[in-house]
Parts: structure tokens; sequence; C-alpha cells
């Protein structure tokens, strides 16, 4: 191991000197120690811009600092004095770019112009815009099925941009929509929108100022969501209790330290978060969740008084099969599956007892399971038991991840959209809107890789990298004729692509947004459902950049006609010919009469259209003007339930015992069968990389770790340090492997193991997916550690 690669236990808590010391270092690296910190001093503000980073709630911005360090690094990394521009690419050939690291490809700075693919030379050269636009038209109207082209989405998205582009890919004819929901809380909303009727959180900021008890099930947020470390670490020191259920020991679950605290900061101290910690399996929440309900149950059998039997009446179906069912449930079992102990889900049940008002959270370490959105109606069954949905202080709270993935859904970016939505399109605009669902994102690139699709356009996201089974998506991705993607920075989806392939540059969140009205902001909604502006203040890192919402624009103009042929700067060349683009689909279809290039003159244009679809949006334009903006109706947090029997539902589920790892452990009995989630690094936001460093698990200067607990490690005859290849167990006869990871002894049950994607996605079967939801099951895969063969070896 070279003395910049090391593993060093890491003593201090989540956030205080810690965060500082990496807040600086960012600014330095990205070369703006000045610009970095004026704009820093924007962010979360009401006059500034939404961080880029995730989508956790703003709190009426009683102070200058609304960031955190994790924000930093994604304000530094857009907002960088780095450039990638032709000359780059000139020097550059794709195969050497794709010999990099994620790392090395996002750190080149900020891309600057259009660039599309030119095969004879392997390089990337510079494009026109109003060329890139006729020629991706060219490739959409000359399929024979509009079914043909899929058009993914990045939760980074704003609203404006995510609604026009479901109105120009629905009148397109088709409703591919894989977008990044599909890979993270798709279970969250299959779940909950049959039990409660809304498939988005019920509660605010202000109801963590009130509850007795806040549940954190599968969630980090010291690295996925710092912010919400301040309001625990309010709810501590208040006396509320906090309940933490995952199978790592995460500093940010453990203690914090506010950087804007003096005292904390002067003292070197720290305020503990969680008051109970149970280190569960992997994939072990249902099991101890219905612990827990088995507890409630029971107490209420005994003396009475436990259970909310007034909301159970009034607002529920279904309590009595519930009840009956963990009557029955075996303790031996719950233990078993959990891997926690009778005595330990007793005493989480007895915190839940004990609580007047309840909040459950919960991550990606939930959602990403086989059995997700069990899961996840089995935590709002307990919540129910006692009332905890729809009053103060309590209720569901799924945190998502980037920081309008809820707002692109709401926008329509959805592959089932809902028949009310079509109808208001249809009445709207005159067209029908196609009927059939499209593909999730799994589909889809099974649908690429099958020949079945060849046209693939990204707003946003690092498709190549997010996505699971990673041979079979680059596989897929370099089948189509054609793949777009609109972005900020150089990742490795530019560099696995199409026959044909094109990379658009667009504005980023902290940059300002001239149109012809002058500068626009753009709208998000955060994981409470608030939706506010967002208005950059720095110019833009090149005058060749479009905002997403007038790429889209330009794009639905050139490929649906209507509006005109696509305007562009005068720098960029002549207009093609009019009417170029249309070829076949001029014959398909009538043209649009959508006017594409007037709306985004003025984004307040797009809003008024927004409000003439969706009910809730009514008044946009003025309710959004109000600093902070307004919240989205939730019906669920009104105790009005939009289920088919208008109440919520509590559901019945078995402790899932015929998992892929149940299974693998079964055929190999011979063999070490381990439990591997994946999981980010502190240094990473999604598959951003911002540096080799986990400051928080003592990992410095690597990624090819694998947490591992100290006794299995001497169970395989193997060293804290030593390689190991990593090998799915899987039933489709495919070889999945990744080699030459370092073992690191960690706070991890034993059976389970922990390491970096997207370095790990290669392990995820594009098969393994959650029931009832299409998310891979990127936190539960089984698999085998061997010890290292060097390539020459194999």
């Amino acid at each position: 191991m070279s003395s910049e690669q090391k593993i060093q236990f890491y003593k201090g808590p989540a956030g205080g000197w810690g965060a500082l010391n990496s807040v600086k270092n960012t600014l330095l690296r990205q070369e703006i120690p000045v610009k970095g910190v004026k704009t820093l001093l924007s962010a979360n503000q009401p006059d500034g811009f939404d961080c880029p980073g995730c989508a956790w709630p703003d709190r009426n911005h009683h102070s200058a600092f609304e960031f955190c360090e994790n924000g930093v690094k994604a304000v530094a990394a857009e907002a960088t004095a780095r450039r990638v521009g032709p000359e780059f690419f000139a020097r550059h050939s794709v195969s050497e770019l794709a010999a990099q690291s994620d790392f090395w490809l996002e750190d080149q700075g900020r891309l600057t112009h259009p660039m599309v693919y030119d095969a004879a030379s392997d390089h990337y050269r510079p494009i026109a815009w109003d060329q890139a636009f006729a020629l991706i038209a060219r490739h959409l109207n000359r399929l024979p099925d509009p079914n043909q082209a899929i058009f993914y989405t990045s939760g980074r998205t704003s609203n404006e941009a995510a609604f026009l582009y479901q109105l120009f890919v629905r009148q397109y004819g088709t409703n591919n929509f894989p977008d990044c929901s599909n890979m993270c809380h798709e279970p969250s909303g299959s779940a909950m929108r049959p039990q409660i009727g809304v498939g988005k959180g019920t509660v605010t900021l202000d109801d963590f100022t009130r509850a007795d008890a806040i549940f954190i099930f599968g969630q980090n947020p010291g690295t996925n969501h710092p912010r919400m470390l301040g309001e625990l670490r309010a709810a501590h020191k208040r006396g509320a209790r906090i309940v933490s259920l995952n199978p790592l020991r995460e500093r940010g679950l453990e203690r914090f330290a506010d950087p804007q605290d003096k005292l904390e900061m002067a003292t070197f101290g720290s305020t503990p978060i969680s008051t109970h910690y149970f280190q569960l399996r992997v994939g072990g929440d249902m099991a101890a969740v219905k612990g827990m309900m088995k507890h409630v149950i029971e107490r209420e059998d005994a003396v009475g008084g436990v259970l909310d039997h007034a909301f159970i009446a009034q607002h529920t179906t279904g309590f009595d099969a519930l009840a009956a069912d963990l009557r029955a449930e075996d303790w031996a079992v719950l233990e078993q599956e959990s891997g926690l102990t009778e005595a330990q889900m007793r005493s989480a049940g007895d915190v839940y007892i004990g609580a007047g008002s309840v909040i459950a959270c919960w991550g990606m370490g939930i959602t990403q399971h086989m059995h997700a959105v069990a899961t996840i109606q089995s935590i709002v069954n307990l919540l129910m038991l006692r009332g905890n949905l729809g009053r103060p202080g309590a209720g569901a709270c799924p945190v998502r991840g980037h920081s309008n993935v809820q707002g692109d859904r709401t926008m329509g970016i959805w592959e089932k959209p809902p028949a009310a939505l079509l109808d208001r399109l249809e009445d709207v605009y005159g067209f029908a809107p196609p009927r059939a669902d499209g593909v999730d994102t799994v589909e889809a690139i099974a649908r690429m890789r099958d020949g079945q699709a060849q046209v693939f356009i990204a707003l946003g996201g690092n498709f190549a990298a997010a996505t699971p089974d990673t041979y079979e998506t680059w596989k897929a991705l370099r089948r189509c004729d054609l793949t777009v993607h609109v972005a900020t920075k150089l990742n490795r989806s530019h560099v696995v692509h199409g026959r044909e392939a094109l990379i658009l540059p667009c504005l980023g969140r902290t940059e300002i947004d001239m149109q012809a009205a002058g500068p626009q902001g753009v709208t998000v909604e955060d994981s409470m459902s608030m939706v506010h502006v967002s208005m950059g203040i720095n110019p833009p890192a090149s005058d060749q950049l479009l905002s997403e919402p007038a790429i889209v624009a330009h794009l639905a103009a050139a490929t649906l006609g209507g509006d005109g042929p696509p305007r562009s700067p005068a720098s960029q060349g002549p207009l093609p010919p009019e009417g170029a683009a249309f070829c076949l689909g001029a014959a398909r279809r009538q043209k649009s009469a959508v006017p594409w290039l007037w709306l985004v003159e003025d984004y307040a244009r797009i809003r008024d259209e927004i409000e003439k679809i969706f009910p809730d949006f009514h008044d946009f334009n003025a309710r959004v003007a109000v600093p902070g903006g307004f919240r989205l109706r939730n019906t669920a947090s009104e105790r009005l339930w939009a289920t088919d029997s208008g109440r919520a539902a509590f559901a019945v589920h078995a402790v899932p015992r015929d998992t892929p790892a149940h299974r693998a452990r079964a055929r190999h009995a011979d063999g070490i069968v381990f439990t591997l989630l994946t999981t980010r690094s502190h240094d990473q936001y999604n598959t951003t990389i911002y540096g080799m460093d986990d400051r928080y698990r003592g990992v410095y200067g690597q990624r090819r770790v694998v947490f591992i607990h100290a006794e299995d490690i001497r169970a395989l005859g193997l060293k804290d340090g030593d390689l190991v290849d990593i090998h799915t167990v899987w039933d489709d006869g495919q070889q999945r492997s990744v080699a030459g990871f370092r073992l690191v002894a960690y706070d991890i049950p034993r059976g389970n193991l922990a390491a970096y994607y997207p370095e790990t996605n290669p392990l995820v079967p594009l098969s393994a997916v959650a029931l009832a939801a299409g998310t891979p099951t990127s936190k539960s895969i089984p698999v085998l550690l061997l010890p290292h063969r060097a390539a020459s070896d194999r």
C-alpha cells in the first residue's frame, strides 16, 4: 500500500473542523478560493441558487451559511476554473479517455462546446448547435416506431426543463422515460401510493422540531444529506429519541459538530445523534420492523392503551389481518432474518411506544432491496399503529437524493403516467398522448442491448456509471445508432457511446441563465414538497452553453416543427434549410402547435403552461415569488387518503426467506456467501467522485476496498489489507466479477460486506430488481470473495 493509500481510524465527529478543512481544500483544488466563497454565500438563499447536490429542504434562510461540506463539493465542481473545450478533445482520443478513471474524467472541468463523435479519428469535434439539433431530429424522425427512442432524465433537471421534456417526448409519441427515480426511491412511491394515496413524504422540517422520536432506516445522512444532521442535532438536544438501524457504524449517525456552533468548535466538542443504534443484517429491516410491531401488539394485548384505536377505526383498513399476522410471527425467525435479538427489537419498540409523535426516515438502504416495497409498507404500518401520520411531529420521510428528483416526477417524468395527466395534456395541447406504459431504467437497458431501441437521449446524469450490470449497460449503449448527453462535465457516459454521439453542454445551477426576457430562475421541489426558485449568480463557463429548458425547446422545435428552425448564437454558423430535420416525421405526424422557442424566452411562460396541466400549481408564478416558495398539497398529511378505499391500508407481508442470498447460500454450502451492499464514499455524490478519500470511514487515497468483519477475514484465511476478487453468485450462468479489492476490517455484521459504487456496479445483475418497483437491488448482492489473481494469472 502506497503512502497515499492508507486506512486510518477516524476519531472526530461528522462535520466540525474536518468539514471546514475539506471546504478550504475543495475551493483551492478547483482554483476558486474567492469566487467559491462568494458563490457559496448564495447557496440555498431566497435570491440565490438551489444546491445542485441533495434534496434536503432549506430552513428559512436564517444564516448565510446554508450549505454543507458535500454541497460545497458539488458547487465547487460546477464553479471550477477548469475547462474542457475543443482543444482538450483534440488532444485526447475517446479510447484514451475511456482508459481514465471516473474521478479523472469529471475532474477535468466544465464542458464548453457542443461536440460530436468522429469515428474516423476517434475524437470528439465541435459542432454547431443547430447542426446538433438537426442530427438528433433526423435520427428520431426516421425511426419506424417512437418507442425505439429512450429519453432519460437526471434528478438535477429543473421543473421547467422536465415539463418541456415530457411534453416534447409525449408529443413525439412515447412514454419511454427512464429516470434516476427508477434506481433509487421508486419503491417508496410504489409502496405508499396504494397504501396512503401519495408517493411522497408526509412531513415538513417543522415536524422535526416536534417529533419525540425519529427512526432512521438504511440512511447515512452524514455523507448523503449532511444538512439533515442539523435537524437531528437539534432534536437530540431537546430530548428526542433518535433510533438508527443500519448495518454499518456511520459517524454521521453517531455524533456531529456543527461548524456554526462557536462553542462546539472552540472546545472540539460534538453532539450525539443516535440514542439507540441497532446494527442489523443487510436486508434485515423488514424483520426488524415486524419485531417492533409484534412488540407493540403484545404490549397492547397485555396492558392496553398502546394503539391509537380512534385513528385505526376512522382512517384505516386491514388492521385485524395485520394484528393476527404479528401475533403468529415467530421471534426466532425475526431474530434470524433481522440479525437483531428479541431484546433489541423490543427495545426499539419501547422507544416507539414511549413517543407521542414519531417520524420514520429511510434512504436507499431500504429501497434497493428485492422486498423494498414490502419493507416500506411495513414501516408505514408501524407509523399507523399509533396514528403517526397526518399530525404534527409525525409522519413518513423518504429522503430523496438529487435536488429535483421528486420535482421531475411531479412534472410527469414517469414511464407509467396516470391517465389524468394524459387526459389533461390532450385537452390543453390537442394531441393524443401515447397511452401504453414506457420502459424504466432496467427495461431500457435491455431494450437497447437487444437492438429494440436505437436512440438514447440523456437530460443530465451519468447513465453508463450509475446503472447496474455495467458491461451489459455498456453493450446496450454501444448498440445504439445515436447517444446524446446533456451535461456540465465530462463523465463515463461520454466515452461509452453509440455509433454516433453528441455531448451538449448546459448551464449549471450556479450560473446566470440569460434569455430574451432577462435573467431567468428555474424551480425545484425538495424532499418535503416545497417548491422554490433557483437563480444562478455566476457568469456561464462558456458563451456556447445553453440552458436545459432551451436545449429541450430547440430539440422539440427541430424534431416536431411548428416553431420554425432553432435559433442559435451567430457564431455557430448558418441555420439548416427550412424543414431539413423532419424526414419521415413530417409525414407521420402533424407539426407541433406548442410555441417552444417563445416559451423559453421567459420561463414564467413555461410555469403558466405547468399551471394549466397540474392543479396544485395554481398561481404558480405568484406563489413561487414568495421567499421560500410554497408547499404542494399532500393529502396524506391532511388525513385524506386518495386510495381505492378512501382509507389508509395496513399491508401484511411475510418476512422474506427466499431471497437471492438465501438461495445462493443453499447452493454454496461449501463456501462463505456474503451479502454485499454498494455505497458511496464521503468524497462522492451519486456517481460523481470528488476525491479518493472517505474520511469518516478512515480510507484515504483509494476506492477499491471492501469493508468486512474481522472474524470473516480470519474465516477466509486472509489478513486485513489482503487483495480479493469479488464474484456475484447468480442463477443466470453469467460471470460477474471485479478484481483487486483491499479487505478493510470494519464494524459491520458478519456475513455482510460493503464496497463503493460505481466500481461494484458490474456485480449487480440486470435481473436483480425490487418486486413491484424494478429498482436494482444494489444493497443486497450475494457474492463470494476469492484471493486476488493478477490479470496474467486469469
